[in-house]
């Protein structure tokens, strides 16, 4: 199924010079009206008319978060206040935040992006959606919601929590579809079953839309199999839009970003150089589409790869791979660089494990693992906890080449959050 099927599979010819055209107009827009970026391209050497193909965006310069911030409140604003629609903001909490301003056209065109993606999953006018995600200054609810609205779905802007709303509203109006972190996801399961439910029986949905944090492919299975629903990752960031700047299709092999929109790189986070489709490295993405505040090359921090084969959904878009991690969640222990998504995909694979777990490091770099169990494992079974404890231990070993120590916790043990869970403590004394 398609929103707009000659876009979405359009040639890569086609794509290109569409690209081609939308850079140069945004490069000329900056070049006018943004002091901002002026000083970049004087500092680099170059101007409009230097950059005659798609390869030479690796002459432009990058854009960072540090950027960003320094430019608040709106000197990267390049329209007038009064062609401003909305302002939303990112990632306050140390410091000033990133202000980020959108035009009518540019909610249009985001509206339209995220509407794509739900049609491309197989949502319909028929669908009922319940947007568990903050709404607010955060962009990830309301332009979800736009889109949902856009496609025709009855929307219920639920936000986030209040997990007994939650569940009346999906029993009383039909939810089909829901927009949640992963995390909640799972929290909400526990509590459907607390009720004495069955999520996978005693509620209607049929898909679920996760974003806002890193998962892993074993978490995705472990919510789909909770719930009976298909779950698909929606990958977006409030300097680029929020939500919709890529979905996985029903193949669930790779996200398409798109193209029309968004012009993707992978470089090397240390070398900086573009690296070729199948290499990991960090995502950079450049808005060719916006008017309010174009941003050039911004280094989002996510790792991943762009996948070089045909998509059997028929879209064209690029597709990259799963996010092996943020290079800022990377911790450091006993000299070996940890991600961790490593040791969620190791628990979430392991039968008897429940849906929450902590990462705690403290002491001089000692690593503890709390997790816990699924409510029926093993019945307490003292020897085979222990054999559990021990097959944890060394498969998360082999994976990070740091060996922690384990803890089972009985289910409910562990805090729990119905919004971005934190799954790393760090009180170490180095």
């Amino acid at each position: 199924m398609y929103w707009e099927k000659d876009i979405e599979t359009a040639s890569r010819q086609t794509l290109s010079q569409l690209q081609f055209s939308r850079l140069r107009e945004t490069l000329t827009q900056l070049s006018h009206k943004s002091e901002f970026y002026q000083k970049k391209f004087r500092e680099q050497g170059v101007t409009v008319d230097s950059i005659r193909s798609l390869d030479d965006v690796r002459r432009l310069p990058f854009t960072t978060s540090a950027d960003l911030r320094a430019q608040y409140p709106d000197k990267l604003n390049i329209v007038d206040k009064d062609h401003l629609l909305r302002l939303h903001t990112s990632s306050g909490t140390t410091g000033k935040p990133k202000a980020l301003f959108f035009s009518r056209k540019d909610i249009e065109i985001l509206t339209n992006n995220f509407a794509r993606c739900l049609t491309m999953v197989g949502c319909t006018p028929k669908d009922v959606f319940q947007n568990m995600m903050t709404y607010g200054l955060f962009t990830g609810a309301l332009m979800s919601h736009y889109g949902a609205e856009r496609v025709g779905m009855l929307a219920i802007p639920a936000g986030p929590g209040n997990s007994e709303r939650q569940l009346m509203l999906m029993q009383d109006f039909g939810t089909t579809v829901a927009h949640a972190t992963p995390s909640y996801a799972l929290y909400f399961a526990n509590f459907v079953e607390k009720k004495g439910l069955d999520p996978a029986k005693d509620i209607s949905l049929r898909i679920l839309l996760v974003g806002a944090e890193s998962y892993t492919e074993e978490t995705r299975r472990k919510i789909e199999k909770t719930f009976d629903a298909d779950v698909f990752n929606c990958y977006g960031l409030s300097e680029m839009g929020g939500p919709g700047v890529g979905f996985e299709c029903t193949a669930k092999n790779g996200i398409h970003l798109w193209e029309d929109t968004y012009l993707i790189e992978i470089i090397d986070p240390k070398t900086l150089e573009v690296l070729p489709p199948g290499e990991v490295g960090e995502l950079v993405i450049t808005s060719i589409n916006r008017e309010a505040m174009p941003i050039l090359r911004y280094r989002t921090g996510d790792l991943t790869r762009i996948i070089p084969e045909p998509c059997p959904c028929g879209r064209t878009h690029i597709r990259v791979d799963r996010l092996k991690g943020r290079a800022d969640d990377m911790i450091i222990v006993k000299g070996a660089n940890i991600y961790p998504q490593q040791i969620e995909r190791v628990l979430m694979k392991t039968e008897g494990v429940g849906r929450n777990y902590l990462i705690h490091l403290q002491g001089l770099d000692e690593m503890i693992i709390k997790v816990e169990l699924d409510a029926n494992a093993f019945d307490g079974q003292v020897s085979k906890l222990e054999s559990m404890q021990k097959s944890i231990t060394e498969r998360i070993r082999a994976e990070v080449q740091v060996k922690p120590v384990v803890e089972l916790l009985a289910p409910g043990t562990l805090p729990v959050s119905e919004g971005k869970t934190k799954r790393v403590i760090d009180n170490r004394s180095l």
